[in-house]
């Protein structure tokens, strides 16, 4: 009879070899929901797939819509690891107890402000509130030193809002932690009756205020300067408040799912989009702020530290999102 010790020895380094290929600690690659668009971070997953060898298949889609899906899912969900654009929608996953905590030495490098408090999530990129405005029809000067002055006559039809964007919502949401649900809904309706007119997103108010449609919209700051990269030239500029949720400075966020069998490679995906080059990346291609402390933002930004954001745990974002969601709503905006 033929022996099989050769079979077994070739079985064994097979098995090796195997294990020496394969992607991580878990069965196939890592997957990714991904809030954030695919223009925005493919090129980052790309480049983590280059320098590790880890395999990483992404799901795009809207944030909110994304965290609702892992509600839904739960312990099926395919998912490793959620990366969201705004604090609300993660907190969302983080409070129905599917995330699991970071090690809080790999995430040390950003600000408490802008981490969970439990060490669920991580911020990764900074976008702050502003009101960008026509540099030809709106003097500086005149503009209010929070959102609250925008429901005086003046204004009326000239402040263009999103009502339905997920930025705005936590702007809102952000508004009701600070001033309270009256105060907000007071607002809401002032913004309202004051016939500010509504926009499908922060890129296109944007765009309507630099080709002279409004005069002032509420936006995140870094999509004047997409524009600006992409025109060579804008008439529309920035202002920041003074302060209230109209400072909100929201960071994108990921964490790792609690069923993921694959932790190292989740970890090291975090660590990659915590690393100097990722953190450039959204410096001087997203024009967003890094959110570790050693890598500096576009020169044309006011630094991180001189904006008077609202001193507000985020993560407490979504137990009021379904609230600022029905406000708006309620307002007619």
């Amino acid at each position: 009879m033929r022996s099989i010790r050769p079979l077994l020895a070739l079985l064994a380094v097979l098995a090796l070899v195997a294990t020496a290929c394969s992607d991580g600690d878990g069965d196939g690659p890592l997957t990714l929901y991904s809030g954030r668009s695919e223009e925005l971070i493919q090129p980052l997953i790309d480049d983590f797939i280059a320098s590790t060898g880890i395999d990483v298949e992404v799901r795009y889609g809207d944030s909110a819509e994304l965290a609702a899906t892992l509600l839904e899912e739960g312990d099926n969900s395919p998912a490793d690891v959620i990366l969201t654009q705004d604090p609300a929608s993660i907190a969302v996953v983080a409070n129905a107890g599917l995330l699991r905590p970071l090690d809080g030495q790999l995430i040390s490098v950003v600000e408490p402000r802008f981490r969970d408090p439990n060490d669920l999530w991580v911020g990764l990129s900074g976008r702050a509130r502003v009101v960008v405005y026509d540099t030809t029809q709106v003097d500086p000067a005149a503009l209010p030193t929070t959102e609250d002055g925008f429901t005086a006559p003046e204004w009326e039809g000239r402040v263009a809002v999103a009502p339905t964007n997920g930025s705005f919502l936590s702007f809102v949401a952000a508004k009701i932690l600070l001033d309270g649900a009256e105060a907000t809904r007071i607002w809401l309706a002032g913004m309202a009756a004051n016939g500010q007119p509504a926009y499908a997103s922060n890129s296109v108010i944007v765009e309507a205020v630099d080709s002279g449609e409004v005069d002032a919209g509420l936006v995140n700051h870094y999509y004047l300067f997409r524009r600006a990269a992409e025109l060579g030239d804008v008439v529309a500029a920035n202002h920041f408040l003074d302060g209230g949720a109209g400072t909100l400075v929201m960071p994108s966020a990921i964490g790792i799912l609690d069923t993921t069998d694959q932790t190292d490679d989740a970890v090291a995906l975090i660590r990659f989009m915590l690393g100097a080059e990722a953190q450039q990346y959204f410096a001087d291609e997203t024009f967003e702020y890094p959110l570790v402390a050693d890598v500096p933002a576009n020169a044309e930004l006011p630094p991180l530290s001189s904006i008077d954001a609202p001193d507000i745990d985020l993560s407490a974002l979504a137990t009021v999102l379904d609230r600022a969601t029905e406000l708006v709503t309620e307002a007619g905006l």
